[in-house]
């Protein structure tokens, strides 16, 4: 039998149609005009879906600056009769042409429009739109192999987008867990192996940090490189804490370790302490097994005590492969929440 060509793979790939539902006067894709829209929508079902914390307007205004999101065909917003936003959908199409191809699908129901099918319309939108994009990425592709997919993530507490999403082909592939460590409880002492020195970020590293975070996650599941692009928006953003931070340097100077944290005061209050949230962890690869990881996280939780916070919150893939599940265990992390991805593959 003769293999699929991409485009055989896609299937059928026309261009979304706008959702119609009798309690939205309209469905529009988004403009920049619709960032505090959007957000609103977004803080009200995080309240509901994940009361730890709320997503920041900042993350909602960085997307629509990044180049390779285009909201003008991949953002679909429903309006009521009243003029008010209450569900959005986004399908983004990573930028990485390195073998893979994904499109994410993410996206919001204020909780008081919930169950009346409006999730539903969204979603589907979302997804007719995701393969068109992929369809239009493979077109510009060079020959090879290609891993083509969708993914769409959830927490555990909401499972109307399991409901939603495995009737249009996708399926749980994957399961995740939030952690988070009492800081009343002393972190352990770093232990720093032989030729290696723990010091905390610094902007003039950015790059150098940014090549070791793709060499450490380029096994781990669903990781794709980071852009420079995107990499900016989180390092030079206003909750990065490079004080809380750290890195690890070898002999040469390389960053090859690195745990980076960041504060969101907004977070305090629905989180119920004061609390630094752990956005990365990594080692690059031919410095594994040398105890780099237990190193920088510990020193990382020396700094987040000193500046007197409550708690450390992290997410943790539970079947990573360097076994971090266990090790944020030894190190004083208990499981709380959780979530999960979806992930259609073509």
């Amino acid at each position: 039998m003769t293999e699929k060509s991409l485009a055989e793979r896609i299937g059928p790939a026309p261009a979304p149609t706008l959702p119609t539902h009798p309690a939205i006067a309209g469905w529009r894709t988004a403009t920049p005009d619709d960032i505090d829209a959007i957000h609103g929508v977004q803080a009200a079902a995080d309240a509901v879906d994940h009361p730890t914390w709320i997503t920041p307007r900042e993350d909602i205004a960085d997307a629509f600056d990044l180049s390779y999101i285009d909201h003008g065909r991949d953002t679909v917003i429903a309006v009521t009769p009243e003029g008010e936003a209450v569900a959005f959908s986004c399908a983004m199409l990573h930028p990485s042409r390195e073998g893979t191809l994904t499109v994410t699908i993410s996206g919001a129901v204020h909780p008081a429009w919930r169950r009346r099918g409006i999730g539903t319309a969204a979603l589907r939108w979302s997804y007719v739109r995701a393969r068109e994009q992929l369809a239009e990425a493979i077109a510009d592709a060079p020959p090879g192999e290609w891993d083509l997919q969708i993914k769409v993530y959830a927490e555990e507490s909401t499972p109307d987008v399991v409901t939603i999403a495995e009737p249009l082909g996708l399926r749980v592939e994957r399961w995740f867990t939030t952690m988070v460590r009492d800081m009343s409880i002393a972190p352990p002492h770093p232990t720093i192996p032989d030729g290696v020195e723990l010091i905390p970020y610094t902007a003039d590293r950015a790059l150098d940090v940014l090549a070791a975070r793709n060499d450490a996650f380029r096994d781990h599941w669903g990781s794709l490189p980071t852009t420079e692009e995107s990499w900016r928006k989180f390092v030079d953003g206003e909750f990065l804490r490079p004080d809380l931070s750290r890195l690890a340097l070898d002999a040469d100077g390389r960053v090859v370790g690195l745990c980076l944290a960041s504060v969101n005061r907004s977070d305090w209050e629905t989180l119920g302490a004061s609390h630094a949230y752990i956005d990365l962890i990594g080692v690059v690869r031919d410095h594994r097994r040398r105890g780099l990881a237990p190193a920088v996280i510990a020193a990382s939780l020396a700094a987040i005590a000193e500046e007197g916070l409550s708690k450390v919150v992290l997410d943790v893939d539970t079947e990573n492969p360097s076994g971090a599940h266990a090790l944020y265990e030894r190190l004083g992390f208990v499981a709380t929440e959780r979530s999960l991805a979806l992930v259609q593959r073509f």
